[in-house]
């Protein structure tokens, strides 16, 4: 399982990115990390903000509650959900995928 924790601002997780990917889908794990294939590529963000929006819809949030904390221009990245638990992005993660 990936190494998701608890922020004041909501959970945080790593995530390991393949931009330019046939398409966009989480397609496993790296260490802690989720490993997660966009079909966007790393141009003037565009991969970013396929990024924000593939979490928004996997965790049910607005576009806004999902953040890049770190690592805006590299594969690896820190992504923070506003207003859920470490818990329930786990869970969340549980139902859906094989992680």
């Amino acid at each position: 399982m990936i190494a998701v924790s608890d922020h004041p601002l909501g959970a945080t997780f790593p995530v390991r990115v393949h931009a330019r990917a046939g398409r966009t889908a989480i397609t496993g794990t790296m260490g802690d990390a989720l490993k997660l294939s966009l079909s966007a590529a790393p141009v003037d963000g565009q991969a970013n903000v396929a990024l924000m929006e593939f979490f928004a819809e996997v965790f049910s949030v607005p576009r806004a509650a999902v953040q890049v904390v770190a690592g805006e221009r590299s594969r690896n990245k820190v992504i923070r959900i506003a207003g859920r638990s470490a818990a329930e992005l786990q869970q969340r993660l549980r139902e859906h995928f094989t992680v």
